[in-house]
């Protein structure tokens, strides 16, 4: 009979999450590539990227289901196996582990029992969302359900450290919706919440630290706000000015050292620069344009920057080739 938990557990110091020039090799693809990464105790972080930027690897590593090629990764402190084991970390994934002859009561029972403590299953399923699908059998859950059901027992060790992997790959609208907010009700009761996903909007909504990466290596890390601060921001006007010479649009972005992105008609003209404030005083003052709007890099914007056709170009002989995998190769 296992013991109740109620909160989560906290054994010891350092930080929730560690790896110092952390390397994964699978033959000649470097699937993580020198990563270096703190995550401290009670944050939200997102690890964003394309399919083959290396997410599932790092997490792999961090859960102790992987071993690194090089470099080292600490989980709360100490090696990330043993933290799975003892029930401090626990982990939603992608597909896997559930049977589809039990129902989804005695699917978090089984998983109960083999933990020496425990919450009590009722708690885990209703902190889920699936008190009212305990009798369900699981080869008759939904994805989104199924996903539940993983998240389930995940909480069932109180963990300090959960990690998602694509949590809510298959769901429609309303089940992630749902997802989210159980979700955030777990962070809320202070636990250090890390997942990997390709849908920005997740990463802007939920996450407090967003974690770019981009074949195998992070390429950027901060809150949203941060993310988007040094990228140019975009000024659309109506232009009242001439279309070329020395007065168009054109000449003006030089003079000013802005971009002109684009224009309709010539008369709703888009210039991109760092300081739109300046460039909008300059466009009122010289008598150019009216009717401006200025809006702020996002953050799909910054994943565009980053992993788009542009990204893309730059040379790396070490780019991972192959396609991505559970746990067996680079994703």
């Amino acid at each position: 009979m296992g013991t109740a938990r109620t909160t989560a557990h906290d054994h010891g110091p350092g930080p929730a999450l560690e790896a110092r020039d952390l390397h994964r090799r699978f033959s000649a693809v470097r699937a993580v590539d020198g990563v270096d990464l703190r995550i401290d105790r009670g944050e939200v972080v997102a690890v964003l990227g394309p399919n083959g930027a290396g997410k599932t690897t790092l997490l792999d590593m961090a859960l102790g289901f992987s071993v690194p090629t090089g470099g080292t990764v600490r989980t709360l402190g100490e090696d990330p196996a043993r933290a799975v084991r003892s029930g401090r970390a626990s982990a939603v994934l992608q597909t896997g582990g559930l049977l589809d002859d039990l129902t989804v009561s005695e699917t978090v029972r089984m998983v109960a029992a083999c933990h020496l403590a425990h919450i009590p299953p009722a708690e885990a399923l209703e902190r889920a969302g699936l008190s009212g699908l305990a009798p369900r059998r699981v080869g008759k859950c939904s994805g989104g359900e199924r996903q539940r059901l993983r998240f389930a027992l995940a909480l069932l060790t109180s963990p300090e450290l959960i990690v998602l992997d694509e949590p809510t790959t298959g769901m429609d609208v309303r089940a992630r919706t749902e997802f989210w907010e159980t979700m955030h009700a777990e962070a809320a009761r202070g636990r250090t919440v890390v997942f990997a996903t390709h849908y920005l909007a997740e990463a802007a909504d939920f996450a407090e630290r967003i974690v770019l990466m981009r074949s195998g290596r992070i390429h950027a890390d901060g809150t949203v706000a941060e993310l988007t601060a040094a990228r140019t921001r975009t000024l659309t006007c109506a232009w009242t000015g001439p279309l070329g010479g020395e007065q168009g649009p054109a000449a003006f972005a030089e003079r000013h050292g802005a971009v002109l992105a684009g224009s309709r008609d010539g008369i709703r003209v888009r210039f991109s620069a760092h300081d739109t404030d300046a460039l909008a005083l300059a466009l009122l003052a010289e008598g150019l344009g009216g009717d401006l709007q200025i809006t702020q890099a996002s953050l799909d914007d910054v994943f565009l920057d980053l992993t788009g056709p542009e990204a893309d170009s730059i040379p790396e002989t070490d780019r991972p080739t192959e396609p991505a995998t559970a746990n067996g190769g680079p994703a």
